[in-house]
């Protein structure tokens, strides 16, 4: 399965056979008050050192979000949207629970955008997905409905099956819908992770989508996260995961390691190109 999305030059394929997708997660103000603040007063110099940042370190897509309370989303959006733009050539991915703003974004974005998100709820399927028909985009599908998220593998792959169905129906191709099977923290039911992987797989081989997956929370609450996060993502990879939000700075070097060991980089080269690209260390 492949998954085309663009920007203004760069155009990017998430492949269920080839390398893993960094999308950058960095453009989000949930947990940045910096971020927060700046957007708050329209000052947009912390999203550019963000948007450049996260290229150079490897993002291939670039996730927008601009939810802080108080401030006009609808709005504000866009302009963030334009902003990024500006200064990467990669794509973006429009990161909003509101429709309104979605639809804001979309129109502002270039090329061949993402969307993050829809899920099982018939409300959120009803207005999200004529939202990304109408502008060609792609959409991720989160396996969550009324009810929470499910779990056991069934019900989360029982829900993307849905969105899959619901897609079809108004005229967006499978393609174009990839699903995220959605991870807990293990520090709550030591099952959080293996119900994850095992959805990942399934979906994947089942249902044949894509899958995108945010890596972090499988580890929240516990001591030394990053070991944890590290370790999932690359059972995840295994599993089937084409497409990960992650920090491009701080789990770029699994994602290469991974693509290299199960034969998806020739002659290496995009891991020696990463190795390269770390600052160098003194003599000891």
């Amino acid at each position: 399965m492949q998954t085309m999305l663009s920007g203004v030059k760069r155009q990017v394929t998430i492949d269920s056979q080839g390398c893993v997708v960094l999308i950058g997660e960095k453009i989000n103000p949930t947990g940045r008050k910096k971020l927060a603040e700046a957007l708050a007063r329209r000052d947009f110099d912390v999203v550019r050192e963000l948007a450049l940042g996260q290229v150079k370190a490897g993002a291939d897509v670039l996730d927008i979000n601009v939810g802080v309370p108080g401030l006009d989303d609808v709005a504000l959006m866009p302009e963030v949207v334009k902003i990024v733009a500006s200064v990467t050539d990669v794509p973006v991915c429009i990161d909003s629970p509101n429709p309104k703003a979605l639809a804001a974004g979309l129109a502002a974005a270039p090329g061949k955008p993402l969307v993050n998100s829809v899920n099982g709820e018939d409300a959120s399927l009803s207005a999200v997905l004529p939202i990304v028909k109408d502008r060609g985009a792609a959409v991720i599908g989160l396996t969550l409905d009324g009810d929470g998220i499910p779990g056991t593998p069934d019900g989360r792959v029982a829900i993307a099956g849905k969105i899959l169905t619901r897609a079809a129906q108004i005229g967006i191709p499978a393609e174009d819908v990839i699903i995220d099977p959605l991870v807990l923290t293990v520090g709550a039911d030591q099952q959080a992770g293996w119900v994850t992987l095992q959805s990942i797989e399934r979906v994947r081989r089942e249902l044949g989508a894509n899958v995108s997956l945010g890596a972090s929370n499988v580890s929240f609450g516990l001591p030394e996260r990053h070991t944890l996060n590290m370790a999932f993502l690359a059972l995840a990879i295994g599993a089937g995961a084409s497409c990960v939000i992650s920090d491009p700075a701080k789990l770029i070097g699994v994602i290469r390691a991974c693509d290299l060991l199960l034969g998806r980089d020739t002659y290496a080269a995009r891991y020696i190109r990463w190795f390269k690209s770390l600052p160098k260390q003194p003599p000891s």
